[in-house]
């Protein structure tokens, strides 16, 4: 549904294993953003676990994701977010008039250490900052 006045807005994140890349993402937004805006996550071919490096490294941040799982990428997640944001799953995200697609560039966390990740982590950070600031300012308008 979208985005209306005095709503909660919801943002979706999409990676291939729903492991590392959107699970960080997802973990930042809920730590950064508490409430105020609803998250999810899923992937295209979900894992069967979050990275280890990805846990390792949110977790020297203080943001705890040992409790994730990777989910299942479906049309019902993509039509109740109002942000789509992809991470290198490429087509298999379903188009949904009227959504915002946002197609984040990041390299993939999957067989890296924890110092690769760490990386990967601080820039996923900084992008989930500036789409806050932006779902705040449409907020406000």
């Amino acid at each position: 549904m979208p985005e209306t006045p005095g709503s909660k807005p919801s943002v979706l994140f999409v990676c291939v294993h729903n492991a590392g890349r959107s699970q960080m993402a997802a973990a930042w937004l809920v730590h950064l953003a508490g409430d105020r805006v609803e998250v999810r996550s899923a992937g295209s071919d979900p894992g069967s676990e979050v990275n280890p490096a990805a846990v390792e490294a949110m977790a020297e941040v203080g943001v705890d994701i040992s409790a994730e799982t990777p989910k299942i990428l479906t049309v019902d997640a993509v039509k109740e977010s109002d942000v789509c944001v992809t991470m290198g799953c490429g087509d298999t995200c379903p188009v949904f008039p009227g959504k915002r697609y946002l197609d984040w560039k990041l390299d993939d966390p999957a067989g890296q250490g924890v110092a690769s990740v760490r990386r990967i982590r601080d820039e996923i950070k900084a992008r989930v900052e500036a789409l806050i600031a932006e779902i705040d300012a449409k907020q406000e308008a």
